[in-house]
């Protein structure tokens, strides 16, 4: 949409201190694991976007709008009601089919790059047998490292370590609300908030929405005077800091969410390197990595989501739109998937 290297830059860093801020600060004062991250489905309809021939000012408006919205919503207090009456069963299945697609890059990556992933699934079991605890954290580190040390990242280049910060001057234009802002306000509610909500719900947190909607709203503004286009609740990330890998303890689960927000702030320091890093791996090699990360808590779900008969069909329904990564409207298959398992459920149970 027309921003310059550095207002790209600018944009990436600050919403990583947003992200990184508001994790520490909401895990502290709720005492729970809560995350904080920008929207991907966002961003992947904001990059179709780049052809309504609209300038940086009129998107940075857009934002702007958006982050309003979400203010909004949250002084509406009957949202954690319904989340709240999602079964869990049908949270859990949306959240495995959400990640199933990293677990299944794993498989995938381990076949095209045996060298790199093979041993870090090795590490990743052994561990898992003796400190289950280190399990994932100690095989990712090595996964980066052997990575960053093979051909594979042999193009990594940083042309530009740090951002000027310089603020945008937003426009409100009429056509650029109707066409980003509104659409991104509800893409992310549908696809990154509301799930996000269900998946804590489905994990023992009942988060409270209103909070959270009302502070990563202002977070979001913050940001978007410096081009971010907005902070919301974590969903896929979610599941590493508020499951038993994180603490057995739920009610010390928190401090992985704090210290995640910690580790955020070291990358926006870093942004420019991890940026250019990531462009030079294949994508199929993070993914690994995550998906690594996510098993425990992909069989965790699933077992969650086939326990009981009386929801064991919504269940499945549940987890298979969401693992076929399905985009409908702009609006990922998270949020189709839990609008499809609630409407079985609610046939099935009359």
């Amino acid at each position: 949409m027309g921003a310059s290297d550095s207002q790209i830059a600018t944009a990436l860093v600050v919403m990583l201190l947003g992200y990184g801020v508001l994790s520490i600060a909401l895990s502290t004062w709720l005492k729970m694991p809560i995350s904080i991250v920008w929207s991907t489905p966002g961003a992947a309809f904001l990059a179709t976007s780049a052809g309504l021939g609209l300038s940086y000012e009129m998107a940075v408006g857009a934002f702007l709008f958006s982050s309003l919205l979400v203010i909004l919503t949250g002084a509406w207090p009957g949202l954690n009601r319904f989340v709240a009456k999602i079964p869990p069963q049908i949270s859990a299945a949306m959240l495995a089919g959400v990640i199933f697609p990293f677990v299944a890059a794993t498989v995938h990556a381990a076949v095209d790059f045996p060298v790199l992933i093979l041993p870090v699934i090795a590490i990743w079991l052994g561990l898992n047998r003796l400190l289950p605890l280190w399990a994932s954290p100690v095989a990712i580190t090595i996964g980066f490292l052997l990575i960053g040390f093979s051909d594979e990242a042999s193009s990594f280049q940083v042309t530009s370590f740090w951002p000027d910060f310089a603020m945008v001057g937003p426009i409100f234009d009429l056509g650029a609300i109707v066409a980003i802002g509104i659409p991104l306000y509800l893409i992310t509610m549908a696809s990154q908030n509301l799930p996000g909500l269900a998946i804590m719900s489905s994990l023992g947190y009942q988060i409270p929405s209103s909070k959270v909607f009302i502070t990563t709203g202002i977070g979001s503004v913050v940001s978007g005077l410096f081009g971010g286009f907005g902070l919301n609740l974590a969903a896929i990330t979610a599941a590493l800091n508020a499951d038993s890998s994180a603490a057995k303890d739920p009610a010390r689960r928190w401090i992985a969410a704090s210290w995640g927000g910690v580790v955020y702030i070291v990358f926006a320091v870093f942004a420019a390197v991890f940026a250019a890093f990531v462009l030079a791996v294949p994508r199929e090699l993070l993914l690994a990595l995550a998906g690594i990360a996510l098993l425990n808590t992909f069989a965790s779900s699933i077992k969650t989501a086939v326990l009981e008969d009386g929801t064991r069909l919504a269940g499945i329904v549940t987890f298979v739109i969401g693992a076929a990564g399905i985009t409908v409207l702009g609006i990922g298959g998270a949020f189709w998937a839990l609008v499809a398992g609630v409407l079985v459920w609610s046939i099935t149970k009359r």
